[in-house]
């Protein structure tokens, strides 16, 4: 069998896998979470394998591809969070070890703002925040910033919100189900980081112009090309309203950033 051949056949093994997870969870069957969290980690390391960017360069673009390729992104997204989930419940009653994903979402934390680094007077919000927070808790513990985080999942909230208690109830954390409309310290905030995985993560930002102050620093997580099976890609922005100060790549993480500043 061609490369090419075993690339297709492995993109469908992943989304045979992501849809049967999908639907054990909806139908409340019993979930193997240890086989969800190493597929997770199979998928990470399969996206950030030099070798497969020749294959996906020469995977071809017919509509089969695309709709392969946008399904694989939206249900790796639905598994990560039900994998949160998982994670977040599995804390109230023991300790473990972080898995591969979450060790590589980590590692990619202290460099998120390139130069523009967060410090203890900054107010940091992150956008998409999820069931198991990571981010939010290794920048508050890392920096002393007061950290925010939305999301539009209730149970999401709910299990956020013990995540921290559990982990960093001694961290300035707060976790709301709000729009960046509705935040009443939206203008404070300097420093904003989008979840690679909200969909309408440019829409947001297009209304972030209106209700943020005119330093503030955005973070957007992307992936193109390999990636975008993992991540929503970058899109091109207003160029009244926002302009690229840095793009950020990292071979060896799930996403990368670019970093967007106010037109002044």
């Amino acid at each position: 069998m061609k490369d090419i051949e075993l690339f297709l056949k492995k993109l469908h093994y992943f989304d045979n896998k992501f849809k049967l997870f999908i639907y054990q969870n909806k139908d409340h069957l019993l979930v193997d979470y240890l086989e969800l969290c190493a597929l997770i980690d199979e998928y990470s390391s399969f996206i950030i394998n030099h070798d497969n960017e020749t294959q996906w360069n020469n995977l071809g673009r017919s509509i089969e591809i695309v709709s392969l390729v946008q399904n694989l992104r939206k249900n790796s997204s639905v598994c990560v969070q039900i994998m949160e989930k998982y994670w977040a419940l599995l804390l109230s009653h023991e300790e473990k070890e972080m898995t591969d994903y979450f060790r590589n979402i980590g590692d990619c934390i202290g460099k998120e703002f390139g130069g523009f680094q967060v410090t203890s007077q900054s107010k940091v919000l992150l956008i998409g925040s999820g069931s198991f927070p990571i981010t939010l808790l290794m920048v508050a513990e890392q920096t002393g910033a007061d950290v925010f985080g939305i999301d539009i999942d209730d149970e999401a909230i709910q299990l956020g919100k013990h995540v921290v208690n559990k982990l960093g109830s001694h961290l300035s954390i707060q976790i709301d189900k709000k729009t960046v409309e509705e935040l009443a310290v939206m203008e404070q905030i300097s420093h904003i980081i989008f979840s690679s995985t909200v969909s309408r993560k440019y829409d947001i930002l297009d209304q972030l112009y209106d209700v943020t102050n005119k330093d503030v620093l955005i973070a957007m997580r992307y992936g193109n090309g390999l990636k975008s099976l993992f991540n929503y890609p970058m899109q091109k922005v207003n160029k009244n309203k926002w302009h690229t100060i840095e793009e950020i790549i990292h071979p060896q993480h799930v996403f990368d950033v670019v970093l967007y500043q106010k037109v002044q």
